[in-house]
């Protein structure tokens, strides 16, 4: 029964994780139709802005309880600035290009803000563990859990239907979704498609920064560690369909319990564990579980 419970918390834990940093890159894919490589980098940037931003707050003596805003504000400008200065900068010159350039592309970025990550924070590792012990644990089950752990949960939740709501009911979610079902209509309707495309992109990289950050607090933040990131994002996005976001959430649970049953019962699947699902989802939907049927034009 306890190993019951730790496979249903960890895999929970772990797929609530996976859609934060992965439902930035489907929305991107969605609207803009670019394969962001980069989402490793904002990734990895969040994580060294929250140690930042956090020793920044311990050093000034402030009240431990108040950390989580500061990590929070921290990642909230930063991905926010990230995001408009990478899409107003470099990639509102290539739209209309071929997919396989942007991805070039924004690989290129990837391995640049890889190099300015060393560049500014230099090659040790990091460490920021006090938001993780803060809330200490929670039996559930009989299994002692950490808080913090269900408090992502409750994170990817309250973002991912944030996000669902402002698809759906605002006028600029609205817009947006014209933009996807066919941007050259749209933009002859009078829908501002460039403010469109930075508003969308800076979101997306406010997930994968804010993925960057609540992560930080239980791991070493060292160089290379978007690597990994962009490439489970890649996994979840193709298992749930590119440009879904519910089979971003789909794509998440599949692949976070897989990778739960395999460290339980056989560790020494681990590594292939989502591939495999993804696999397997690929060989009897080649376009992932919620691909958008796209239109034919004539």
């Amino acid at each position: 029964m306890l190993k019951f419970t730790a496979i249903m918390l960890d895999g929970l834990n772990y797929s609530a994780w996976l859609f934060l940093i992965a439902v930035g890159m489907t929305l991107i894919y969605g609207v803009m139709r670019i394969l962001n490589i980069a989402h490793g980098a904002f990734y990895a940037i969040g994580a060294y802005v929250c140690v930042s931003a956090l020793g920044a707050y311990y050093a000034a003596g402030l009240p431990e309880a108040m950390a989580f805003l500061a990590m929070g504000a921290a990642a909230l400008a930063a991905g926010v600035v990230l995001g408009l200065a990478v899409e107003r900068g470099i990639l509102r010159f290539l739209y209309g290009k071929d997919e396989v350039l942007m991805v070039l592309v924004t690989y290129a970025m990837f391995l640049i803000l890889g190099d300015a990550v060393k560049l500014i924070w230099g090659v040790k590792s990091y460490f920021v563990y006090q938001p993780y012990a803060y809330f200490g644990f929670l039996e559930i089950g009989g299994l002692p859990y950490q808080v913090y752990d269900l408090l992502m949960v409750v994170l990817a939740i309250i973002m991912g239907g944030g996000l669902w709501f402002w698809l759906e009911h605002s006028r600029m979610g609205r817009m947006t979704t014209a933009v996807v079902a066919d941007r050259e209509i749209s933009s002859a309707m009078g829908i501002n498609v460039k403010r469109i495309f930075a508003t969308t992109f800076a979101i997306g990289t406010v997930f994968a920064v804010v993925g960057g950050a609540i992560t930080a607090p239980k791991i070493a933040v060292t160089p290379g560690i978007g690597v990994e990131v962009v490439i489970l994002a890649f996994a979840v996005v193709v298992i749930g369909g590119l440009g879904s976001i519910p089979g971003a959430a789909i794509g998440a649970l599949f692949a976070g319990y897989a990778r739960a049953l395999s460290v339980h019962l056989a560790p020494q699947f681990e590594l292939f564990a989502i591939y495999a699902v993804m696999a397997a989802v690929l060989a009897v939907r080649p376009h992932g579980l919620f691909a958008k049927v796209s239109g034919r034009k004539i």
